[in-house]
């Protein structure tokens, strides 16, 4: 963490990190008496442990969750997550509770706040009404949303005909039409397109599954 911060970093990225929060906090604070000041970012899908979120507050600044699924049964067939639903709603609170809905940006970056994440998926399978509506009335409609058109059908997606294809024009525009709804008024919005940009090239290059087009 040191040596990002020394090259210029703007932040520490901790992607999926509840299974290593101990070590990840007692890494911070020896780096914190060595000098390090940059912004932390929690980056993870949503289904969050409240118990070990309360150990980051006022040592994460800023929470990237995921809110994948309105739906405990979807969560569960689609992603083996028990109750994501709930355990999402409570985790995303407590992140809320530590950073609220103020999104501080210095210089063009942000150094504070909360984003969430959310995916539209075809048939309606996210279930984003119940989302937006846990988010506009349970928490702030001044949170910023980043919503995401990206999905894209791979490994055995073909086995599940309401997963196996990208989401319709009509989709995406009615899941926007409900962020209106319910006020959610900040945050960013996906081409439609994104499907096609925003996925790694494993077949053809393995080694750089990322380059740019």
């Amino acid at each position: 963490m040191l040596e990002l911060q020394r090259k210029e970093c703007h932040n520490i990225g901790l992607v999926s990190p509840t299974h290593f929060s101990v070590q990840i906090l007692e890494a911070v604070h020896s780096a914190a008496l060595k000098g390090l000041n940059i912004p932390l970012v929690y980056n993870s899908n949503g289904y969050d442990s409240v118990e070990m979120l309360k150990y980051f507050d006022g040592v994460v600044d800023i929470y990237l969750p995921d809110f994948k699924y309105g739906n405990d049964e979807y969560g569960m067939k689609y992603s083996d997550a028990v109750n994501y639903f709930e355990n999402a709603c409570m985790a995303i609170r407590e992140m809320y509770r530590q950073v609220g809905d103020d999104l501080v940006i210095e210089n063009g970056v942000v150094v504070k706040g909360l984003i969430i994440r959310h995916l539209v998926l075809p048939n309606g399978l996210a279930e984003s009404e119940k989302i937006f509506e846990f988010i506009s009335s349970e928490l702030s409609r001044d949170i910023y949303i980043s919503l995401m058109s990206q999905y894209f059908p791979s490994h055995k997606s073909h086995n599940d005909i309401l997963i196996d294809r990208t989401i319709r024009s009509s989709e995406y525009e009615k899941t926007l039409e409900l962020m209106e709804k319910y006020g959610l008024h900040n945050g960013w919005i996906q081409e439609l397109e994104s499907s096609k940009h925003y996925r790694p090239d494993f077949i053809s290059s393995r080694d750089v599954p990322f380059r740019s087009e």
